[in-house]
């Protein structure tokens, strides 16, 4: 069997979390994602949590040595038979260089899904969103694009360059989407 190291990226509120769980309940692939674990340590009364919950609540991206440990303590403790899908790592340029040199270190190869939405449908979805989850981070939308925009295109675009992109269109049903994504990986 194959393995594969699928990283999701894409504007806030693109759907990465729900495909990224849609494709490990369909693989039984494990799942790491950013975005809870920075939640659960923000919640720690520490220095660093206040911090995080601050930052997280204004709607900005963490420094880069966050989502690097969290990536390099979960990449490392995979096995090499272990498929592994990452939803929220490598919104930053220095977080991306990381990923490709770590992974070619180690010999395993990677695909990155990209789920592109427009601005208009990710300000409905955290709308939406916000009114069913309430978190903090889905009021501050135009911050987050401005985030997504100065730190994650750059990211995408190299990701392109590399040829380790997949875009999909992330503006349909999610059963389409996912439907798109396994093909992409070629799972069906």
């Amino acid at each position: 069997m194959e393995t594969h190291t699928i990283f999701f990226i894409g504007k806030p509120g693109c759907g990465k979390g729900d495909q990224a769980r849609l494709l490990s309940e369909k693989t039984s692939w494990k799942i790491f994602t950013a975005g809870n674990e920075f939640r659960e340590m923000s919640v720690e009364t520490t220095p660093v949590g206040r911090k995080m919950q601050s930052e997280m609540n204004a709607g900005l991206l963490l420094p880069n040595w966050l989502p690097t440990y969290l990536f390099l303590k979960n990449i490392f403790s995979l096995s090499n038979d272990d498929s592994v899908i990452l939803d929220g790592f490598a919104r930053k340029i220095p977080e991306a260089e990381l990923v490709i040199e770590s992974l070619a270190w180690i010999g395993r190869p990677f695909s990155v899904l990209y789920l592109k939405v427009s601005d208009e449908e990710i300000s409905r979805r955290l709308a939406l969103r916000k009114g069913i989850q309430d978190r903090a981070d889905d009021s501050v939308v135009d911050e987050r694009l401005k985030e997504y925009r100065s730190y994650t295109e750059p990211v995408v675009e190299m990701f392109r360059k590399t040829g380790v992109l997949i875009e999909i269109d992330g503006e349909r049903t999610r059963e389409e989407i996912a439907a798109d994504i396994r093909k992409a990986l070629t799972l069906e």
